[in-house]
């Protein structure tokens, strides 16, 4: 059973003592922060990026998770500003992010994941990213989401 203490954390736990491990990054930990110089009038002057963490990362790949993150802004109006939509409960929040991920990697085709169909009627077959990285054969649809049964080992 945890037990709880009303003392402070930094006496309870200070540096070196042998119940705190120390606290270690692995040297592949890079963290950039990119940083984008406008005029008055919005326009893009430069973008800076600067090392947060570790090496500086001359070409950071923050277009996917901008991309999600944009999607996650367009699709759930608990992220849009000035609405009356919010999650009371992390469990709901928690609930809304997860759907919205399993809608976008799983049931919507990618524009750009789509390959050529050889001679047939239609001349792109639709993917999603579930597909592209084999995890399975066809988009899904919210029925077979919902009305799957899935196995998991007892805790």
């Amino acid at each position: 059973m945890p037990r709880f203490s009303n003392e402070p954390i930094a006496s309870r736990c200070a540096p070196g003592s042998a119940d705190v491990p120390p606290l270690v990054m692995p040297p592949y930990v890079r963290l950039t922060q990119t940083i984008k110089h406008r005029d008055e009038h919005g326009k893009l002057l430069s973008v800076e990026i600067r090392a947060a963490l570790g090496e500086v990362i001359t070409q950071p790949g923050t277009v996917h998770i901008e991309r999600v993150n944009g999607m996650l802004r367009d699709r759930l109006n608990a992220l849009t500003r000035k609405t009356h939509a919010f999650a009371k409960r992390d469990a709901t929040w928690d609930a809304l992010v997860h759907l919205q991920l399993f809608e976008h990697n799983w049931i919507r085709p990618h524009r750009v994941l789509r390959l050529p169909m050889p001679a047939q009627s239609r001349r792109y077959q639709p993917r999603t990213p579930a597909m592209a990285l084999g995890l399975t054969d066809h988009p899904w649809s919210w029925i077979a989401f919902l009305t799957t049964s899935l196995y998991t080992t007892p805790k």
